[in-house]
Protein backbone atom coordinates (compact mmCIF):
# COMPACT_ATOMS: atom_id res chain seq x y z
CA UNK A 1 0.00 0.00 0.00
CA UNK A 2 1.21 3.09 -0.78
CA UNK A 3 2.61 5.56 2.37
CA UNK A 4 0.40 7.41 4.79
CA UNK A 5 -0.83 10.99 4.53
CA UNK A 6 2.19 13.18 4.20
CA UNK A 7 2.54 14.57 7.40
CA UNK A 8 0.22 12.47 9.60
CA UNK A 9 1.25 12.16 13.09
CA UNK A 10 -0.09 9.05 15.04
CA UNK A 11 -4.03 8.46 15.88
CA UNK A 12 -3.30 9.94 19.45
CA UNK A 13 -1.65 13.14 17.97
CA UNK A 14 -4.48 13.59 15.14
CA UNK A 15 -7.40 12.86 17.37
CA UNK A 16 -6.43 15.49 20.14
CA UNK A 17 -6.06 18.08 17.63
CA UNK A 18 -9.77 16.74 15.72
CA UNK A 19 -11.44 16.59 18.83
CA UNK A 20 -10.73 20.10 19.57
CA UNK A 21 -12.34 21.61 16.83
CA UNK A 22 -15.64 21.84 17.74
CA UNK A 23 -17.44 22.72 13.98
CA UNK A 24 -15.48 19.30 12.98
CA UNK A 25 -17.38 17.59 16.27
CA UNK A 26 -21.09 18.91 15.57
CA UNK A 27 -20.92 18.18 11.59
CA UNK A 28 -19.61 14.65 12.21
CA UNK A 29 -22.04 14.28 15.31
CA UNK A 30 -24.75 15.26 12.67
CA UNK A 31 -24.26 13.27 9.86
CA UNK A 32 -23.43 10.22 11.65
CA UNK A 33 -26.44 10.01 13.28
CA UNK A 34 -28.66 11.12 11.19
CA UNK A 35 -27.27 8.17 8.79
CA UNK A 36 -27.55 5.35 11.48
CA UNK A 37 -30.96 6.28 12.69
CA UNK A 38 -32.27 6.02 8.79
CA UNK A 39 -29.91 2.76 8.45
CA UNK A 40 -31.22 1.11 11.63
CA UNK A 41 -34.88 1.92 10.25
CA UNK A 42 -34.27 0.37 6.82
CA UNK A 43 -32.80 -2.78 8.30
CA UNK A 44 -35.46 -3.72 10.37
CA UNK A 45 -37.64 -3.58 7.79
CA UNK A 46 -35.95 -7.13 6.22
CA UNK A 47 -37.38 -10.13 8.54
CA UNK A 48 -34.33 -12.22 7.32
CA UNK A 49 -31.58 -9.37 7.94
CA UNK A 50 -29.58 -11.42 10.18
CA UNK A 51 -29.70 -14.95 7.36
CA UNK A 52 -28.76 -12.53 4.72
CA UNK A 53 -25.47 -11.02 6.99
CA UNK A 54 -24.56 -14.71 7.78
CA UNK A 55 -24.81 -15.48 3.77
CA UNK A 56 -22.42 -12.23 3.23
CA UNK A 57 -20.27 -13.65 5.58
CA UNK A 58 -19.65 -17.18 4.03
CA UNK A 59 -20.01 -16.13 0.56
CA UNK A 60 -17.33 -13.67 1.33
CA UNK A 61 -14.83 -16.34 3.35
CA UNK A 62 -15.48 -19.04 0.92
CA UNK A 63 -13.98 -17.06 -2.35
CA UNK A 64 -11.57 -15.97 -0.11
CA UNK A 65 -10.37 -19.44 0.98
CA UNK A 66 -10.22 -19.81 -3.20
CA UNK A 67 -9.41 -16.62 -4.46
CA UNK A 68 -6.66 -18.12 -6.87
CA UNK A 69 -9.69 -20.39 -8.90
CA UNK A 70 -12.15 -17.31 -8.90
CA UNK A 71 -9.43 -14.90 -10.29
CA UNK A 72 -8.14 -17.10 -13.34
CA UNK A 73 -11.78 -17.34 -13.43
CA UNK A 74 -12.46 -13.76 -13.67
CA UNK A 75 -9.14 -13.03 -15.99
CA UNK A 76 -10.55 -15.72 -18.72
CA UNK A 77 -14.55 -13.82 -18.62
CA UNK A 78 -13.12 -10.72 -18.84
CA UNK A 79 -10.80 -11.18 -21.61
CA UNK A 80 -13.64 -13.50 -23.30
CA UNK A 81 -15.81 -10.36 -23.02
CA UNK A 82 -13.49 -8.20 -25.14
CA UNK A 83 -11.42 -6.69 -21.94
CA UNK A 84 -7.46 -6.60 -21.01
CA UNK A 85 -6.51 -7.61 -17.53
CA UNK A 86 -3.48 -6.37 -15.90
CA UNK A 87 -1.98 -7.66 -12.64
CA UNK A 88 -0.58 -5.13 -10.30
CA UNK A 89 1.55 -6.28 -7.15
CA UNK A 90 1.53 -3.14 -5.64
CA UNK A 91 1.03 0.89 -5.84
CA UNK A 92 3.69 1.80 -7.89
CA UNK A 93 3.17 -1.20 -10.24
CA UNK A 94 -0.96 -0.38 -10.63
CA UNK A 95 0.23 3.57 -10.88
CA UNK A 96 2.26 2.69 -13.82
CA UNK A 97 0.25 0.36 -15.66
CA UNK A 98 -2.60 3.25 -15.36
CA UNK A 99 -0.11 6.11 -16.87
CA UNK A 100 1.19 3.98 -19.55
CA UNK A 101 -2.57 3.02 -20.79
CA UNK A 102 -3.36 6.86 -20.32
CA UNK A 103 -0.48 7.92 -22.34
CA UNK A 104 -0.98 5.37 -25.13
CA UNK A 105 -4.61 6.99 -26.06
CA UNK A 106 -2.78 10.43 -26.39
CA UNK A 107 -4.94 11.53 -24.05
CA UNK A 108 -4.00 14.18 -21.28
CA UNK A 109 -6.78 14.31 -18.83
CA UNK A 110 -8.97 11.36 -17.09
CA UNK A 111 -12.51 11.31 -15.34
CA UNK A 112 -13.05 9.25 -12.58
CA UNK A 113 -15.81 7.35 -10.93
CA UNK A 114 -15.25 6.94 -6.71
CA UNK A 115 -12.71 4.47 -6.10
CA UNK A 116 -11.08 4.25 -2.77
CA UNK A 117 -8.49 1.88 -4.56
CA UNK A 118 -7.20 4.52 -6.18
CA UNK A 119 -6.87 6.40 -3.65
CA UNK A 120 -5.19 4.36 -1.60
CA UNK A 121 -2.48 4.09 -3.98
CA UNK A 122 -2.61 7.62 -4.80
CA UNK A 123 -3.15 7.16 -8.57
CA UNK A 124 -4.32 11.27 -8.46
CA UNK A 125 -0.90 12.52 -7.91
CA UNK A 126 0.97 9.66 -9.69
CA UNK A 127 -1.16 10.83 -13.18
CA UNK A 128 -0.33 14.26 -12.32
CA UNK A 129 3.69 13.18 -12.10
CA UNK A 130 2.97 12.38 -15.92
CA UNK A 131 1.56 15.49 -16.57
CA UNK A 132 -2.19 13.88 -16.59
CA UNK A 133 -5.47 15.28 -15.22
CA UNK A 134 -7.52 12.95 -12.79
CA UNK A 135 -11.06 14.70 -12.21
CA UNK A 136 -13.30 13.51 -9.49
CA UNK A 137 -16.95 13.28 -10.69
CA UNK A 138 -18.44 11.98 -7.06
CA UNK A 139 -19.68 15.42 -5.49
CA UNK A 140 -18.44 14.91 -2.08
CA UNK A 141 -14.98 13.63 -3.89
CA UNK A 142 -15.08 16.82 -5.96
CA UNK A 143 -15.36 18.73 -3.09
CA UNK A 144 -12.60 17.24 -1.41
CA UNK A 145 -10.74 17.67 -4.49
CA UNK A 146 -11.38 21.05 -5.16
CA UNK A 147 -10.27 22.26 -1.37
CA UNK A 148 -7.16 20.40 -1.35
CA UNK A 149 -8.52 18.42 1.17
CA UNK A 150 -8.83 14.54 2.05
CA UNK A 151 -11.36 11.86 2.39
CA UNK A 152 -12.97 11.75 5.81
CA UNK A 153 -15.62 8.97 5.32
CA UNK A 154 -16.05 5.66 3.46
CA UNK A 155 -19.60 6.91 1.86
CA UNK A 156 -19.87 10.34 2.20
CA UNK A 157 -16.00 11.79 1.92
CA UNK A 158 -16.81 15.27 2.77
CA UNK A 159 -18.69 14.51 5.91
CA UNK A 160 -16.45 16.80 7.71
CA UNK A 161 -17.76 19.92 5.67
CA UNK A 162 -21.09 21.98 5.95
CA UNK A 163 -22.43 23.88 3.53
CA UNK A 164 -21.59 27.03 3.75
CA UNK A 165 -17.99 25.69 3.46
CA UNK A 166 -19.14 23.76 0.19
CA UNK A 167 -20.48 26.83 -0.91
CA UNK A 168 -17.33 28.89 -0.19
CA UNK A 169 -14.92 26.02 -2.09
CA UNK A 170 -17.27 26.02 -4.93
CA UNK A 171 -16.70 30.01 -5.18
CA UNK A 172 -13.16 30.41 -4.59
CA UNK A 173 -11.83 26.98 -6.70
CA UNK A 174 -14.36 26.07 -8.86
CA UNK A 175 -12.85 28.42 -11.60
CA UNK A 176 -8.93 26.71 -11.48
CA UNK A 177 -10.83 23.64 -12.64
CA UNK A 178 -12.75 24.35 -14.66
CA UNK A 179 -16.53 25.70 -15.35
CA UNK A 180 -17.08 28.71 -12.74
CA UNK A 181 -19.31 28.78 -9.98
CA UNK A 182 -22.41 30.85 -10.84
CA UNK A 183 -22.80 34.52 -9.24
CA UNK A 184 -24.91 34.62 -6.18
CA UNK A 185 -24.25 31.08 -5.43
CA UNK A 186 -25.67 30.09 -1.82
CA UNK A 187 -25.83 27.36 0.53
CA UNK A 188 -29.18 25.36 -0.62
CA UNK A 189 -28.60 21.97 -1.58
CA UNK A 190 -30.48 22.26 -4.74
CA UNK A 191 -28.39 25.04 -5.88
CA UNK A 192 -24.86 23.54 -4.62
CA UNK A 193 -25.79 20.37 -6.85
CA UNK A 194 -26.92 22.48 -9.83
CA UNK A 195 -23.30 24.14 -9.72
CA UNK A 196 -21.62 21.08 -9.81
CA UNK A 197 -23.62 19.69 -12.55
CA UNK A 198 -22.74 22.38 -14.74
CA UNK A 199 -18.72 22.26 -13.63
CA UNK A 200 -18.60 18.25 -14.58
CA UNK A 201 -21.05 18.37 -17.13
CA UNK A 202 -18.27 19.64 -20.15
CA UNK A 203 -15.71 17.32 -18.44
CA UNK A 204 -18.05 14.36 -19.15
CA UNK A 205 -18.57 15.63 -22.66
CA UNK A 206 -15.19 15.86 -23.33
CA UNK A 207 -13.15 12.99 -21.67
CA UNK A 208 -12.01 9.82 -23.99
CA UNK A 209 -10.67 8.22 -20.37
CA UNK A 210 -12.98 7.48 -17.67
CA UNK A 211 -11.15 5.73 -14.75
CA UNK A 212 -13.27 3.77 -11.70
CA UNK A 213 -13.36 1.34 -9.18
CA UNK A 214 -15.84 -1.57 -8.52
CA UNK A 215 -17.87 -2.31 -5.52
CA UNK A 216 -18.16 -6.11 -7.03
CA UNK A 217 -16.87 -8.65 -9.73
CA UNK A 218 -18.92 -11.43 -11.27
CA UNK A 219 -15.92 -14.05 -11.96
CA UNK A 220 -18.66 -16.45 -13.93
CA UNK A 221 -19.35 -13.56 -16.34
CA UNK A 222 -16.78 -10.98 -15.84
CA UNK A 223 -18.94 -8.61 -14.69
CA UNK A 224 -18.16 -5.35 -12.83
CA UNK A 225 -20.32 -3.80 -10.77
CA UNK A 226 -20.56 0.02 -9.21
CA UNK A 227 -22.76 1.24 -6.60
CA UNK A 228 -23.64 5.14 -6.81
CA UNK A 229 -26.25 7.36 -6.01
CA UNK A 230 -25.78 10.53 -8.51
CA UNK A 231 -25.58 9.29 -12.06
CA UNK A 232 -22.14 10.64 -12.19
CA UNK A 233 -20.45 7.20 -11.89
CA UNK A 234 -22.58 5.98 -15.12
CA UNK A 235 -21.17 9.38 -16.97
CA UNK A 236 -17.78 7.93 -16.45
CA UNK A 237 -18.62 4.24 -17.51
CA UNK A 238 -20.85 5.25 -20.30
CA UNK A 239 -19.12 7.96 -22.55
CA UNK A 240 -15.14 7.73 -22.56
CA UNK A 241 -13.97 5.46 -25.66
CA UNK A 242 -11.59 4.01 -23.32
CA UNK A 243 -12.31 2.55 -19.44
CA UNK A 244 -10.00 1.56 -17.02
CA UNK A 245 -11.01 0.18 -13.73
CA UNK A 246 -8.73 -0.75 -10.64
CA UNK A 247 -9.92 -3.03 -8.31
CA UNK A 248 -8.37 -4.91 -5.30
CA UNK A 249 -8.72 -8.75 -5.75
CA UNK A 250 -11.03 -9.41 -2.91
CA UNK A 251 -13.82 -7.36 -4.76
CA UNK A 252 -14.73 -10.75 -6.66
CA UNK A 253 -17.67 -13.16 -5.91
CA UNK A 254 -18.25 -16.19 -7.98
CA UNK A 255 -21.36 -15.90 -9.13
CA UNK A 256 -24.77 -13.35 -9.95
CA UNK A 257 -26.67 -15.86 -7.34
CA UNK A 258 -24.11 -14.19 -4.65
CA UNK A 259 -24.20 -10.97 -5.94
CA UNK A 260 -27.99 -10.93 -5.20
CA UNK A 261 -27.21 -10.87 -1.40
CA UNK A 262 -25.10 -8.07 -1.72
CA UNK A 263 -27.38 -5.90 -3.40
CA UNK A 264 -29.77 -6.57 -0.62
CA UNK A 265 -27.14 -5.58 2.21
CA UNK A 266 -25.31 -2.83 0.88
CA UNK A 267 -27.53 -0.32 -0.26
CA UNK A 268 -29.42 -0.87 3.82
CA UNK A 269 -26.49 -0.67 5.51
CA UNK A 270 -24.64 2.48 4.07
CA UNK A 271 -27.43 4.68 2.41
CA UNK A 272 -30.78 3.36 4.20
CA UNK A 273 -31.88 2.69 0.69
CA UNK A 274 -33.97 -0.25 -0.48
CA UNK A 275 -32.66 -0.04 -3.21
CA UNK A 276 -29.23 1.61 -4.36
CA UNK A 277 -30.38 4.53 -7.31
CA UNK A 278 -27.73 3.51 -9.53
CA UNK A 279 -26.12 -0.15 -10.08
CA UNK A 280 -24.50 -0.08 -13.33
CA UNK A 281 -22.62 -2.88 -14.53
CA UNK A 282 -20.52 -3.79 -16.97
CA UNK A 283 -18.74 -6.81 -19.07
CA UNK A 284 -16.18 -6.39 -21.66
CA UNK A 285 -16.93 -4.22 -24.33
CA UNK A 286 -19.28 -3.60 -26.59
CA UNK A 287 -19.44 -2.41 -30.54
CA UNK A 288 -22.68 0.00 -30.29
CA UNK A 289 -22.80 0.51 -26.74
CA UNK A 290 -19.80 2.08 -24.17
CA UNK A 291 -16.00 2.72 -24.05
CA UNK A 292 -14.63 0.32 -27.18
CA UNK A 293 -11.56 -0.34 -24.98
CA UNK A 294 -12.23 -2.09 -21.40
CA UNK A 295 -9.01 -2.75 -19.21
CA UNK A 296 -9.54 -4.13 -15.41
CA UNK A 297 -6.13 -3.69 -13.07
CA UNK A 298 -6.47 -6.48 -10.56
CA UNK A 299 -4.80 -4.60 -7.20
CA UNK A 300 -3.21 -6.69 -4.46
CA UNK A 301 -0.92 -4.28 -2.85
CA UNK A 302 -1.01 -5.96 0.73
CA UNK A 303 -4.19 -7.88 0.12
CA UNK A 304 -2.07 -11.52 -0.42
CA UNK A 305 -0.13 -10.95 3.22
CA UNK A 306 -3.28 -9.77 4.95
CA UNK A 307 -5.06 -13.39 3.50
CA UNK A 308 -2.17 -14.94 5.39
CA UNK A 309 -3.43 -14.18 8.63
CA UNK A 310 -6.15 -16.41 9.54
CA UNK A 311 -7.57 -13.78 12.27
CA UNK A 312 -6.79 -10.60 10.18
CA UNK A 313 -8.12 -11.91 7.10
CA UNK A 314 -11.79 -10.93 7.53
CA UNK A 315 -11.23 -7.68 7.00
CA UNK A 316 -11.11 -8.64 3.47
CA UNK A 317 -15.03 -9.56 3.60
CA UNK A 318 -15.51 -5.37 3.65
CA UNK A 319 -18.10 -4.39 0.99
CA UNK A 320 -17.36 -0.69 1.95
CA UNK A 321 -20.62 0.49 3.32
CA UNK A 322 -19.61 2.86 6.32
CA UNK A 323 -21.81 1.09 8.76
CA UNK A 324 -18.68 1.08 11.26
CA UNK A 325 -18.16 4.29 11.27
CA UNK A 326 -21.67 5.71 11.97
CA UNK A 327 -21.50 4.05 15.20
CA UNK A 328 -18.19 4.51 16.13
CA UNK A 329 -17.87 6.81 19.35
CA UNK A 330 -14.39 7.30 18.87
CA UNK A 331 -14.96 8.29 14.99
CA UNK A 332 -17.84 10.54 15.72
CA UNK A 333 -15.14 12.60 17.61
CA UNK A 334 -12.01 12.23 15.74
CA UNK A 335 -12.71 12.37 12.37
CA UNK A 336 -11.23 10.48 9.45
CA UNK A 337 -8.46 12.30 8.91
CA UNK A 338 -6.78 11.26 12.27
CA UNK A 339 -6.35 7.74 10.61
CA UNK A 340 -3.92 9.01 8.66
CA UNK A 341 -5.34 6.34 5.29
CA UNK A 342 -7.96 6.46 2.53
CA UNK A 343 -9.57 3.80 5.05
CA UNK A 344 -10.82 5.94 8.32
CA UNK A 345 -12.80 4.39 11.39
CA UNK A 346 -12.99 0.71 12.87
CA UNK A 347 -12.31 -0.91 9.21
CA UNK A 348 -9.37 1.52 8.74
CA UNK A 349 -8.10 0.92 12.21
CA UNK A 350 -7.72 -3.18 11.14
CA UNK A 351 -7.36 -2.75 7.48
CA UNK A 352 -4.62 0.08 6.91
CA UNK A 353 -2.19 -2.15 9.53
CA UNK A 354 -2.55 -5.08 7.65
CA UNK A 355 -2.13 -3.44 3.90
CA UNK A 356 0.78 -1.19 4.90
CA UNK A 357 2.44 -2.95 7.89
CA UNK A 358 2.76 -1.52 11.79
CA UNK A 359 6.09 -0.52 11.89
CA UNK A 360 4.96 3.21 10.67
CA UNK A 361 4.18 5.31 13.76
CA UNK A 362 0.98 5.85 12.76
CA UNK A 363 -0.35 2.35 11.65
CA UNK A 364 1.19 1.03 15.23
CA UNK A 365 -1.28 3.29 16.94
CA UNK A 366 -4.38 2.63 14.46
CA UNK A 367 -5.22 -0.53 16.36
CA UNK A 368 -5.25 1.33 19.51
CA UNK A 369 -7.98 3.56 18.07
CA UNK A 370 -10.64 1.96 19.47
CA UNK A 371 -12.72 1.47 22.92
CA UNK A 372 -13.63 -1.99 21.37
CA UNK A 373 -17.24 -1.29 22.24
CA UNK A 374 -18.04 -3.94 19.49
CA UNK A 375 -20.76 -1.91 18.38
CA UNK A 376 -18.85 -1.99 14.63
CA UNK A 377 -19.53 -5.65 14.71
CA UNK A 378 -23.01 -5.42 15.33
CA UNK A 379 -23.75 -3.77 12.17
CA UNK A 380 -21.30 -5.11 9.81
CA UNK A 381 -23.49 -6.65 7.26
CA UNK A 382 -20.71 -9.21 6.59
CA UNK A 383 -20.18 -9.87 10.05
CA UNK A 384 -16.26 -9.02 10.50
CA UNK A 385 -15.59 -9.24 14.04
CA UNK A 386 -13.29 -5.94 14.47
CA UNK A 387 -12.18 -5.88 17.81
CA UNK A 388 -11.26 -9.36 17.57
CA UNK A 389 -8.58 -8.37 14.75
CA UNK A 390 -7.70 -5.06 17.08
CA UNK A 391 -6.82 -7.29 19.86
CA UNK A 392 -4.99 -9.63 16.90
CA UNK A 393 -2.99 -6.58 15.98
CA UNK A 394 -1.96 -4.68 19.55
CA UNK A 395 -0.76 -8.55 20.34
CA UNK A 396 1.65 -7.61 16.90
CA UNK A 397 2.54 -4.15 17.44
CA UNK A 398 3.80 -5.01 20.92
CA UNK A 399 5.32 -8.16 20.13
CA UNK A 400 7.36 -6.08 17.84
CA UNK A 401 8.62 -3.21 20.24
CA UNK A 402 9.10 0.03 19.57
CA UNK A 403 8.22 2.94 21.98
CA UNK A 404 6.48 1.97 25.15
CA UNK A 405 6.23 -1.71 24.59
CA UNK A 406 10.24 -2.25 25.30
CA UNK A 407 9.38 -0.73 28.52
CA UNK A 408 6.70 -2.52 29.05
CA UNK A 409 8.22 -6.27 28.36
CA UNK A 410 11.25 -4.98 30.79
CA UNK A 411 8.85 -4.13 33.25
CA UNK A 412 6.76 -7.83 32.63
CA UNK A 413 10.44 -9.10 33.35
CA UNK A 414 11.01 -7.29 36.28
CA UNK A 415 7.55 -8.37 37.89
CA UNK A 416 7.61 -12.28 36.76
CA UNK A 417 11.16 -12.46 38.59
CA UNK A 418 10.11 -10.93 41.77
CA UNK A 419 7.42 -13.13 42.02
CA UNK A 420 9.36 -16.04 41.63
CA UNK A 421 11.30 -14.94 44.61
CA UNK A 422 8.75 -14.44 47.39
CA UNK A 423 11.16 -13.07 50.23
CA UNK A 424 11.76 -10.69 47.60
CA UNK A 425 8.16 -10.22 47.38
CA UNK A 426 7.87 -9.50 51.03
CA UNK A 427 10.10 -6.98 51.24
CA UNK A 428 9.24 -5.17 48.37
CA UNK A 429 5.36 -5.16 50.05
CA UNK A 430 6.73 -4.17 53.41
CA UNK A 431 8.90 -1.15 51.40
CA UNK A 432 5.69 -0.18 49.55
CA UNK A 433 3.71 -0.14 52.83
CA UNK A 434 5.63 1.99 54.79
CA UNK A 435 6.48 4.59 52.21
CA UNK A 436 2.86 4.76 51.15
CA UNK A 437 2.58 8.56 52.32
CA UNK A 438 5.23 9.45 49.42
CA UNK A 439 3.42 7.58 46.65
CA UNK A 440 2.36 10.49 43.93
CA UNK A 441 -0.66 10.54 42.67
CA UNK A 442 0.45 9.53 39.16
CA UNK A 443 2.40 6.90 37.99
CA UNK A 444 5.84 8.45 36.18
CA UNK A 445 5.82 7.92 32.77
CA UNK A 446 2.50 6.50 33.05
CA UNK A 447 -0.20 9.34 32.11
CA UNK A 448 -1.87 8.01 29.40
CA UNK A 449 -3.25 5.20 31.77
CA UNK A 450 -3.56 7.19 34.73
CA UNK A 451 -4.84 10.50 34.07
CA UNK A 452 -7.95 8.81 34.14
CA UNK A 453 -7.42 6.46 36.56
CA UNK A 454 -6.37 6.56 39.91
CA UNK A 455 -3.87 4.48 41.52
CA UNK A 456 -4.98 2.51 44.33
CA UNK A 457 -3.76 3.20 47.85
CA UNK A 458 -1.32 1.08 49.55
CA UNK A 459 -2.74 -0.63 52.42
CA UNK A 460 -1.09 -0.21 56.26
CA UNK A 461 0.34 -3.38 55.94
CA UNK A 462 0.84 -6.26 53.37
CA UNK A 463 -1.54 -9.54 52.99
CA UNK A 464 1.34 -11.38 54.01
CA UNK A 465 1.65 -9.53 57.20
CA UNK A 466 -2.06 -9.46 57.96
CA UNK A 467 -1.93 -13.64 57.49
CA UNK A 468 1.04 -13.74 59.99
CA UNK A 469 -0.55 -11.72 62.43
CA UNK A 470 -3.93 -12.74 62.41
CA UNK A 471 -3.50 -16.54 61.89
CA UNK A 472 -0.25 -17.67 62.27
CA UNK A 473 0.49 -15.79 65.88
CA UNK A 474 -3.47 -17.13 66.83
CA UNK A 475 -2.46 -20.56 66.11
CA UNK A 476 0.59 -20.60 67.53
CA UNK A 477 -0.31 -18.60 70.86
CA UNK A 478 -3.08 -18.71 73.09
CA UNK A 479 -3.40 -14.71 73.35
CA UNK A 480 -6.05 -12.94 72.13
CA UNK A 481 -6.14 -14.05 68.57
CA UNK A 482 -6.76 -17.07 68.71
CA UNK A 483 -9.05 -16.88 71.99
CA UNK A 484 -11.01 -14.95 69.15
CA UNK A 485 -10.82 -17.86 66.62
CA UNK A 486 -11.75 -20.49 68.99
CA UNK A 487 -14.96 -18.41 69.61
CA UNK A 488 -15.78 -18.19 66.08
CA UNK A 489 -15.56 -21.77 65.75
CA UNK A 490 -17.56 -22.38 68.79
CA UNK A 491 -20.05 -20.05 67.59
CA UNK A 492 -19.97 -21.43 64.17
CA UNK A 493 -20.74 -24.93 66.40
CA UNK A 494 -23.66 -23.27 67.95
CA UNK A 495 -24.70 -22.27 64.73
CA UNK A 496 -24.75 -25.60 63.48
CA UNK A 497 -26.34 -27.24 66.16
CA UNK A 498 -28.95 -24.43 65.88
CA UNK A 499 -29.93 -25.44 62.38
CA UNK A 500 -29.53 -28.88 63.22
CA UNK A 501 -32.87 -27.83 65.74
CA UNK A 502 -34.35 -26.15 63.16
CA UNK A 503 -34.26 -29.35 60.88
CA UNK A 504 -36.00 -30.83 63.62
CA UNK A 505 -38.48 -28.64 63.96
CA UNK A 506 -39.01 -28.74 60.67
CA UNK A 507 -39.27 -32.60 60.29
CA UNK A 508 -42.06 -31.89 63.55
CA UNK A 509 -44.17 -29.52 61.77
CA UNK A 510 -44.56 -32.12 58.50
CA UNK A 511 -45.67 -34.65 61.10
CA UNK A 512 -47.68 -32.48 62.30
CA UNK A 513 -48.98 -31.49 58.76
CA UNK A 514 -49.18 -35.03 57.99
CA UNK A 515 -51.36 -36.12 61.04
CA UNK A 516 -53.99 -32.99 60.04
CA UNK A 517 -54.07 -34.30 56.48
CA UNK A 518 -55.34 -37.40 57.82
CA UNK A 519 -57.81 -36.10 59.70
CA UNK A 520 -59.00 -34.18 57.07
CA UNK A 521 -59.50 -37.39 54.46
CA UNK A 522 -60.84 -39.47 57.57
CA UNK A 523 -58.19 -41.76 57.70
Amino acid sequence: MSGTYLGMPAFPVAAKEAVANETLRGNLRHATHTIRDKRAVAVAELADWDRLREAGKRIKDHTLRHLDRYLVQLEESVTAAGGTVHWAADADEANRIVADLVKATGETEVVKVKSMATQEIGLNEALAAEGISAYETDLAELIVQLGDDRPSHILVPAIHRNRGEIRDIFRDRMADWGKAAPDGLSDTPAELAEAARLHLREKFLRAKVGVSGANFMVAETGTLVVFESEGNGRMCLTLPETLISVVGIEKVVPSWRDLEVFLQTLPRSSTAERMNPYTSMWTGTHDTDGPSTFHLVLLDNGRTDTLADEVGRQALRCIRCSACLNVCPVYERAGGHAYGSVYPGPIGAILSPQLRGTRSEIDASLPYASSLCGACYEVCPVAIDIPEVLVHLRERVADQGGKGHRLEKAAMKAAGWVFDHPRVLAAGERVASRTRALHPAKLPGAGAWTDARDLPKMPAESFRDWWKHHRENGADNSGKAGGEGENISRSGENISRSGENISRSGENNNRNGENNNRKDTGT
